[in-house]
């Protein structure tokens, strides 16, 4: 029987925190239990052959690197070529969540449903939200109907592309922006909202187990009284692309303009973001800086390293021909 199977992956987070005290939801240590301490913590998972469990990294999420996004994308992709696999759910600190979900939905483009879920208390607290997600996350990743990467947590279901964190300390703490989210899960049954997140056909996956060194990308801001000072320090240092988030629609000071514009003429790739948590950089015809077609600054960075990278591995294919 075809899509049978369950893929619960561990990389750490505050989901497998632990703190001194269960009354202590803040000061604890992200990343200590284990995948299957964690499964093990939820009786109805218990006595289901047909989960499969991995720890692919166990670290506060706060310290994520491309390192372990390689990693994590290879084993994705791994489980998604088993014919046997129904989903995939990966447990997943919340601090750069949304990072992840993004870069696997981008690396992977997955047909079947690849399900990030977390926790805001340690495993370890007095009333845990990790075991509940887990089971939402389950239920995600379980439906026949189900694709592409998405993000479980407090019952609801974001695209990995609109996904947000949006609070420091709730357990609701994430967000789909003005795009919504997908959809709920409610006493065991999801229900949908809106179309899942598709696979998109013209992005030629990248072999990323061949990225020695991944194209270095930062991030700048506007604000009132910004300057060029820390795009000529970047530049300086050999960054290959900036991002800036800008004010409103995207606006940016003259003065950090002026550098961001001179960068980019000596080479160096600037996409343009917003600041703002809601709705998107509305294009502006003669504008010198290309913007980031509705993403946020950090999804702006991740897409701006892979295009980078892209055309790495074709410089490199030509080079060999």
């Amino acid at each position: 029987m075809k899509h049978r199977k369950l893929v619960i992956l561990g990389t750490g987070g505050t989901i497998a925190g632990k703190a001194a005290h269960a009354s202590d939801n803040i000061g604890y240590t992200a990343a200590e239990v284990g995948i299957e301490q964690l499964i093990a913590a939820i009786p109805a998972l218990h006595g289901s052959g047909s989960i499969i469990s991995e720890q692919v990294s166990q670290i506060d999420s706060k310290d994520m690197s491309f390192e372990v996004w390689a990693q994590l994308a290879n084993r994705v992709r791994h489980f998604l070529a088993d014919d046997d696999v129904q989903g995939i759910v990966i447990t997943h600190g919340t601090d750069t969540l949304e990072e992840t979900a993004y870069f696997l939905q981008m690396t992977c483009q997955p047909a079947k449903p690849v399900v990030l879920t977390c926790a805001m208390r340690p495993a370890t607290a007095l009333a845990p939200d990790g075991p509940q997600n887990v089971m939402d996350a389950v239920v995600v990743a379980s439906h026949p109907e189900a694709c592409g990467v998405v993000v479980v947590c407090a019952g609801t279901v974001h695209s990995a592309m609109d996904v947000q964190k949006v609070h420091p300390y709730k357990l609701d703490a994430f967000g789909s922006g003005d795009a919504g989210p997908v959809g709920y899960v409610e006493e065991g049954k999801l229900r949908l909202l809106r179309n899942w997140p598709v696979p998109q056909a013209d992005i030629a996956l990248l072999a990323i187990e061949k990225i020695a060194i991944w194209p270095r990308v930062e991030i700048v801001m506007n604000y009132a009284g910004a300057s060029s000072l820390m795009v000529r320090a970047l530049v300086d240092q050999g960054v290959r692309g900036l991002v800036v988030a800008g004010t409103g629609n995207g606006t940016i000071h003259e003065d950090l303009q002026a550098g961001l514009l001179s960068s980019q003429a000596a080479g160096v790739r600037i996409v343009r973001s917003t600041r703002c948590v809601d709705g998107k950089v509305l294009s502006l015809s003669g504008c010198a800086i290309a913007d980031s077609q509705g993403l946020s600054p950090v999804k702006a960075r991740i897409a701006l390293i892979l295009d980078l990278a892209a055309e790495d591995a074709r410089s490199s294919a030509v080079g060999q021909a």
